[in-house]
């Protein structure tokens, strides 16, 4: 069926709201006063982190089983993915009742991993294997073939799509007033490809915006092509979203439909998790938070508009805050680090803190190794600053006080060794 046909971006998704109703949570619409008074906008934030699996996925994973039950329950399903599709799959299955087999990247947070097992109990084994989803893919279409049992795509499916679009359905329903925007993340185009779908044959003016992190641009990149291609690296921080190749299906309905899509950087994904944490008690996964680090880029354009912001994802594993905070840090200018030699004579660290460091800079790194046979010995030092001015005043004092050192943070290969 031709994807462009308004009988299936629009009766299709309607159909798959009919089946989820009793399923899925109608998760809430929730206007968030900081960020309108911020953008000078109507700001809305579509929960999706509330989802009963924490995440959009269970949608779309739900109405494609249903869809196939009863062939899945003779054979079996098998699906591939970065954590959220698997824990839509595993709930499904423990749900109907049906065995599936899950395969996941062995980069996957643990707490993911833990989820899907939790959400599957006795219904679901789980394989983890390669770095990356297109490797767990791979392995998963190779034993999905072996076992001839049914392979439950993440993205690339249009029951999937459809299944996806149901948010842009409860965004309409609940929207009290002319929707102006919607920014949505994309990993391998199935949810934006199902809400851009149905939001733009209702609502045409409405402007739909797809967000992809800097490290992982795989939709740009197809967009760019003219089709779909497969990015040779990609940065697995936003690993909901982190997809080499988008799908043949998800890239022509994403064409078509939207109105343009936007990159973030890794750093501003970190500050926002932040934000929305500390400001409104919200915790976002990465990839859930970048729709949201998203509206900064738009911030000319939302002054006295209104726009809808989708948190896709909460499945945020709590160990890697450390690791949210510094990439924060580093992107909003306040972390630093030097590799500084410092004289081998008594009060040179001393004078280091005393003269070199400024009132409200702090050191939240020293590695430092003292060699008796050398004038100088080399440290590893980071420096957070309380604003990004006070760097230049930084740089300065070690200057004049003879301290000789090396911008860790502009050498991008020993930031990658040392940090």
């Amino acid at each position: 069926m031709e994807v462009a046909d308004k009988s299936f971006t629009v009766e299709n998704i309607l159909k798959a709201q009919h089946q989820l109703k009793d399923v899925v949570l109608h998760t809430p619409l929730q206007k968030n006063e900081y960020l309108s008074e911020k953008y000078g906008a109507n700001i809305y934030l579509k929960r999706e982190d509330l989802q009963s699996v924490r995440s959009f996925k269970l949608r779309g994973a739900y109405y494609k089983i249903k869809k196939v039950e009863d062939e899945a329950r003779a054979r079996g399903v098998v699906c591939a993915s970065a954590g959220n599709h698997a824990q839509g799959v595993a709930y499904s299955c423990a749900h109907l009742k049906i065995k599936g087999t899950i395969f996941m990247p062995l980069t996957t947070p643990k707490q993911k991993v833990d989820q899907v097992r939790m959400f599957g109990r006795d219904y679901v084994e789980i394989v983890l294997t390669g770095d990356t989803f297109d490797d767990s893919a791979n392995a998963a279409m190779d034993y999905c073939l072996e076992h001839e049992m049914i392979f439950i795509h993440p993205f690339d499916d249009y029951d999937i799509i459809a299944g996806q679009g149901t948010l842009g359905v409860e965004i309409l329903n609940d929207i009290e007033e002319p929707l102006d925007f919607v920014f949505g993340g994309i990993g391998g185009g199935g949810l934006m490809s199902g809400v851009a779908a149905y939001i733009k044959n209702i609502s045409p003016h409405t402007k739909v915006i797809g967000v992809e992190p800097e490290g992982a641009p795989s939709m740009k990149a197809a967009f760019e092509n003219g089709g779909p291609v497969t990015l040779e690296k990609i940065d697995k921080f936003c690993d909901g979203t982190a997809v080499q190749s988008v799908g043949q299906k998800t890239y022509e309905i994403c064409r078509k439909y939207l109105d343009d899509i936007i990159t973030i950087p890794e750093g501003k994904v970190s500050t926002t998790i932040l934000d929305l944490y500390n400001k409104h008690a919200i915790i976002a996964e990465p990839s859930g938070a970048l729709p949201v680090s998203a509206l900064d880029f738009f911030a000319d354009q939302l002054k006295g508009k209104t726009a809808v912001a989708i948190i896709t994802g909460g499945n945020n594993d709590i160990s890697r805050m450390q690791e949210i905070k510094e990439k924060s840090l580093l992107y909003e200018g306040l972390l630093y680090y030097f590799i500084v030699n410092f004289p081998q004579r008594a009060g040179a660290l001393r004078q280091f803190l005393t003269v070199v460091l400024g009132p409200n800079d702090d050191i939240i790194r020293f590695e430092y190794t003292k060699k008796n046979n050398k004038e100088e010995g080399p440290a590893l030092v980071g420096i957070e600053v309380s604003k990004p001015g006070d760097y230049e005043g930084l740089i300065d004092r070690m200057r004049v006080n003879g301290f000789e050192f090396k911008e860790v943070n502009k050498d991008s290969t020993l930031f990658g060794l040392l940090i």
